[in-house]
């Protein structure tokens, strides 16, 4: 299984980032953040899975990516991220990211 978001914008807030992405035809409020509650990802509707454990990748123009294995909590009003790893690279990276991918290890070489 792969999901693909567009990436509109993230705005930083004191210690989070807010943003909108695109998925298929729907818009939906993205959240990253560090890892109050641990690893976590939740996304804005039902998947059928099994899967404990996603790679969430954010990537861009020029090569950046960066990429984090978080335990799927399953459905919330946005998409959530609760990534350290993520959340201090986007700070430093916020505008250079145009589509996040979630990924449950199938596509995976």
């Amino acid at each position: 299984m792969k999901l693909d978001f567009k990436i509109k914008f993230l705005n930083i807030y004191e210690s989070y980032f807010k943003g909108k992405v695109n998925f298929r035809d729907d818009e939906y409020t993205i959240n990253i953040q560090s890892e109050r509650r641990g690893k976590i990802l939740k996304v804005p509707f039902q998947i059928n899975t099994e899967k404990k454990r996603f790679l969430v990748r954010l990537s861009g123009p020029n090569d950046i990516v960066i990429e984090d294995m978080l335990e799927f909590r399953g459905e919330s009003e946005w998409l959530e991220i609760d990534s350290d790893m993520i959340t201090f690279f986007v700070a430093d990276h916020q505008d250079q990211f145009d589509t996040l991918e979630i990924l449950d290890g199938s596509e995976l070489i």
